[in-house]
């Protein structure tokens, strides 16, 4: 699955299954037309009481203890104020998924997905979100697509070694790549079967090309800057791995998901993030297409991004919320490792998600053939 490579924030273990059930059964469910969510505008973790008697829902995502917050935070305070049954069911798997929309027998109802993957398939396994029931308002606007809104958020940033740099930490990307000024190995993501943002715009951003300017990537030009300094690189595959790397001090600076870099931090490693132009990165929310109830699939959607709702989500799995009113209670080293703050968020690079949906696939290979050299 795209741009997973088991991650893991906080002391998220994101990547195993839970499956608490097999599959839903409609049953005797109202019809969507039947259901009445009440009058007025959406408003983001609300639901109108007992709307959803009778109806069950199928929530798929990830498992472990990412799931498991997602349940605490949303999916049954959703259940238990609506009157839906709800049923989980993980991990997510677009195989499985897909087969279920070709075949008509779709028995997820909301989905956690890659967001990359989300666009690509807007329209084609994925339905249009109906913004009369989502209440996108408070959310990044840029992370909200025509078929899904953002589960949540992280970011991909450059960690280095304090105990060597801290008298000149480096200020980007482009130190990244600078061998003299910074010796010593450097980590970033490497996965044959998987191709995501982050390795390629940090190279074209060391390379010279403006911020604003990216996209559409230069890959050959990205590669012939990685390979620059491919003596110098260690790749990771996992979270756990990434993490293991700056704990151990076996390398100088890293490009790791800020999750890990925050529990490498609390482990002891002396590293120290640099914000400047980190990738932001979401998972996302979608109803597939052919979904039995979608009105009540979406109202589920809806109650997930509530502010409340979301401040639990991130203090149970330390992912950053999307919802720009939820105020987490965290302690001081997790607050710095948000990146749904107003900072935060000035300082993110902006990725093209449409530009990655689009080429992905063929990336891959290229992206494959370039690591296997």
């Amino acid at each position: 699955m795209s741009s997973r490579y088991g991650k893991t924030l906080g002391a998220t273990a994101v990547g195993g299954a839970l499956l608490l059930a097999l599959t839903a059964c409609a049953g005797g469910a109202p019809a969507a037309a039947d259901i009445d969510l009440g009058s007025g505008p959406a408003a983001a973790g609300q639901v109108k009481k007992g709307a959803l008697d009778g109806v069950t829902l199928t929530f798929a995502s990830y498992g472990g203890i990412y799931q498991d917050g997602q349940e605490a935070a949303a999916v049954k305070p959703f259940a238990a104020a609506s009157g839906a049954k709800l049923l989980s069911d993980g991990p997510t798997d677009y195989t499985k998924l897909k087969a279920q929309v070709d075949s008509g027998t779709v028995t997820w109802d909301v989905v956690d997905t890659d967001s990359i993957w989300a666009e690509r398939e807007c329209g084609k396994l994925l339905m249009p979100l109906d913004t009369t029931i989502v209440d996108t308002s408070k959310l990044p606007k840029d992370m909200v697509g025509k078929c899904s809104v953002p589960a949540m958020t992280y970011g991909m940033v450059l960690m280095y070694d304090k105990k060597k740099f801290g008298d000149h930490p480096p200020k980007g990307w482009a130190d990244f790549f600078d061998t003299a000024a910074y010796p010593g190995k450097r980590a970033i993501p490497g996965v044959a079967s998987d191709a995501a943002p982050g390795p390629l715009e940090a190279a074209l951003l060391a390379d010279g090309v403006a911020a604003d300017q990216l996209f559409p990537l230069d890959v050959d030009r990205a590669l012939k800057k990685l390979t620059s300094v491919r003596s110098s690189l260690v790749f990771w595959d996992t979270g756990a791995r990434s993490q293991q790397l700056l704990e151990s001090g076996e390398v100088s600076m890293a490009m790791v998901w800020s999750g890990r870099a925050y529990s490498a931090v609390k482990n002891g490693a002396a590293f120290a993030p640099q914000w400047n132009q980190f990738l932001p990165i979401s998972d996302s929310l979608a109803v597939p297409k052919g979904a039995r109830n979608p009105k009540a699939a979406m109202a589920l959607i809806n109650y997930y991004l509530g502010a409340s709702e979301q401040a639990k989500l991130t203090e149970l799995t330390s992912y950053s919320p999307v919802n720009s009113d939820a105020k987490p209670t965290l302690d001081p080293t997790a607050t710095e490792y948000l990146t749904s703050t107003p900072e935060r968020q000035a300082q993110a690079l902006k990725v093209d998600n449409a530009w990655w949906a689009e080429n992905q696939e063929q990336l891959i290979q290229k992206w494959s053939d370039w690591l296997a050299r």
